[in-house]
């Protein structure tokens, strides 16, 4: 392994694609040379899935393998939930981060968790974005998609419209403008270009279809200007993602999970990355699901692990400097 400080890559669910795509990571020299990493995950599972889907398994010795630990691997069945897999995962998740906070790691990209496998293992958390602030002791956090096509940051994730919408506030969204700013300026190495989707169809027409954008969108806007931060709107959130807005804005700050979720994956499925905003760490992810459909078959694409590896390397170099 080289100098550099490795990023450790987290298995996710065993039964799912993460050990394939793992192991594709592995066996990648391009992205080697780019940001050395060592895989946070069980060693028998890798081999078993290795062995399926006939990539190379890792030696005995591989330093570039932590093993975490299961009471029977060999019980474990690709696509099938399982508690001790959701333990797993929750146990590479936490090596992971406690990896990052004493410096060994120079940061961390996740691969998929179920969230049912890990709720039956007694997490307490949505998912891991959650789960790792929470390790972290931050409070002041948030997601951003992220590929070079499009970002979309989230003022509310995994929760209901009716609840998104008591959940919005002034504070809550200068903070999330503000992360996303910080973020873009980080990656770009230039002051971002933003703009504020508004919660209702039209952005509320003045009122008439609601009143979140003239109780909470339109004050934190003014606030977030009045910072010295370049922002739009809030802009109808059915013109936001137009080819000119795509070129006209850095990131797209948005109001709830499938108002950015679904353009950001109609445009970058394939190599999107998931990041939280606001840690102490380093922290990528994969865009995608643990894919129980074809766990284990050799089909998994790799393409958002070695992007959210790269996008790490980048954002632990910019700290760092």
């Amino acid at each position: 392994m080289s100098g550099q400080r490795p990023i450790a890559i987290t298995m996710g669910d065993p039964a799912g694609v993460g050990a394939e795509i793992c192991l594709r990571a592995l066996a990648d020299e391009s992205l080697a040379e780019a940001a050395p990493v060592v895989v946070v995950g069980n060693r028998e599972i890798l081999g078993r899935v290795a062995e399926r889907v006939e990539l190379a398994a890792p030696a005995g010795n591989d330093l570039r393998i932590i093993d975490v630990p299961m009471s029977d691997p060999a019980a474990v069945e690709p696509g099938r939930v399982r508690t001790e897999c959701g333990a797993a995962a929750l146990d590479a998740i936490e090596l992971a981060v406690r990896g990052c906070l004493d410096g060994r790691f120079a940061g961390m990209a996740t691969c998929p968790i179920h969230k049912v496998a890990i709720h039956q293992a007694g997490c307490k958390f949505p998912g891991h974005t959650e789960m790792i602030a929470s390790i972290c002791k931050t409070q002041r956090f948030a997601m951003m998609l992220y590929s070079p096509r499009i970002a979309v940051s989230f003022l509310t994730l995994h929760v209901a419209l009716s609840t998104a919408r008591r959940r919005l506030s002034i504070g809550r969204t200068v903070e999330v403008i503000e992360l996303t700013a910080t973020t873009l300026r980080r990656i770009h190495g230039r002051e971002p270009r933003l703009v504020l989707l508004g919660f209702n169809p039209h952005a509320g027409e003045g009122g008439l279809f609601g009143d979140a954008e003239r109780d909470v969108l339109i004050p934190a806007l003014e606030s977030a200007k009045a910072s010295g931060i370049e922002i739009d709107g809030p802009l109808p959130p059915d013109t936001a993602f137009t080819p000119e807005a795509l070129v006209r804005y850095d990131g797209h700050v948005c109001c709830y999970h499938d108002q950015g979720g679904i353009p950001f994956k109609m445009l970058s499925f394939a190599d999107g990355v998931n990041l939280t905003m606001g840690l102490p760490i380093v922290r990528t992810s994969v865009d995608h699901g643990t894919a129980f459909d074809i766990a284990w078959t050799g089909k998994a694409s790799a393409a958002s692990l070695f992007a959210a590896v790269r996008l790490a390397r980048l954002l632990s170099e910019e700290r760092k400097n």
